[in-house]
């Protein structure tokens, strides 16, 4: 490249720069000094406070409660999507045209809203819904929105409904990268459909699956839109994630200090974790 058009690509490239600022850095810079203030939008002015926002975490009980419910959900939604993404992937691996329809069908969830797809489940699973009627249960319909367990697992369902999606998707190009050779080679030395699975397949798609699950985990760390149409957080907030939770403390309780408080402890939880596995991850396909 010329000195000339490494000039021309300056600007663009100040303007990536400066969108990063304005959008990431700034917007994080500012929550961190709001977590160690009483920031109150109805009050005029706001006090430093120190460490007393974050002292306050470790005795909340409710938050300590969205912190188990949104790693429970993290961890089902993680291991379904990816179990089914590349089942998906392996059935649709096919280069004809009927197959691409069905991998654009399955990449729909994907594409859709939360909010909608929430609305739409919701009307599959309130008392009155399709869900129930299919099962043809008119007498007692099941309230798979109205217990702790069976809206824990709706919200489960729904969220890996649709990250199985993406996950379908990644592990479909994936898929193609595998030499066809590869499979030719461990038939002529008689390995069956499992082995050439296990020996060839999965080390070879490795790196999607990382992919795969530290986006996931990302993704449903920071869930609140199905949750908030879904359930609203019952019953009796037992189905709210932490961002749910963030944002309630934010924007009804009126209390930004302290809600930025749980976003850095949110950001920091949700770095680490995906640090960890991405780490652990990568190891795991040098070894292969």
């Amino acid at each position: 490249m010329s000195k000339r058009q490494g000039r021309g690509l300056a600007p663009i490239a100040w303007l990536a720069v400066l969108l990063y600022v304005l959008f990431l850095l700034y917007p994080l810079g500012r929550s961190l000094f709001l977590s160690f203030t009483d920031r109150n939008p109805l009050k005029a002015d706001s006090a430093f406070v120190g460490l007393r926002n974050y002292a306050d975490l470790f005795d909340d009980d409710r938050l300590l409660a969205t912190l188990k419910f949104t790693l429970l959900v993290v961890v089902v939604v993680t291991v379904v999507a990816n179990v089914f993404g590349l089942a998906f992937a392996l059935l649709l691996n096919r280069d004809t045209r009927n197959y691409r329809v069905m991998r654009t069908l399955v990449f729909i969830p994907q594409v859709l809203s939360g909010v909608i797809v929430a609305f739409i489940w919701r009307s599959i699973l309130t008392q009155n819904g399709l869900l129930n009627a299919a099962l043809n249960i008119k007498d007692q319909p099941i309230a798979w929105l109205g217990s702790t367990n069976l809206a824990t697992l709706s919200i489960c369902a729904v969220v890996s409904w649709m990250t199985i999606a993406f996950a379908t998707v990644v592990y479909s190009a994936a898929l193609r990268t595998v030499p066809p050779e590869l499979y030719e080679a461990a038939r002529v030395d008689g390995a069956g459909a499992f082995e050439r699975f296990r020996t060839v397949t999965l080390p070879m798609i490795a790196p999607g699956m990382t992919i795969n699950v530290v986006l996931c985990l990302i993704t449903t760390f920071k869930l609140y839109d199905v949750i908030a149409v879904l359930t609203g957080g019952g019953p009796a907030n037992t189905t709210q994630s932490t961002a749910y939770y963030l944002l309630e403390a934010a924007f009804t309780q009126n209390l930004f200090g302290y809600s930025s408080a749980i976003a850095m402890l949110l950001l920091a939880l949700t770095a680490g974790i995906a640090y960890t596995v991405t780490f652990l991850l990568r190891r795991r396909e040098a070894r292969l």
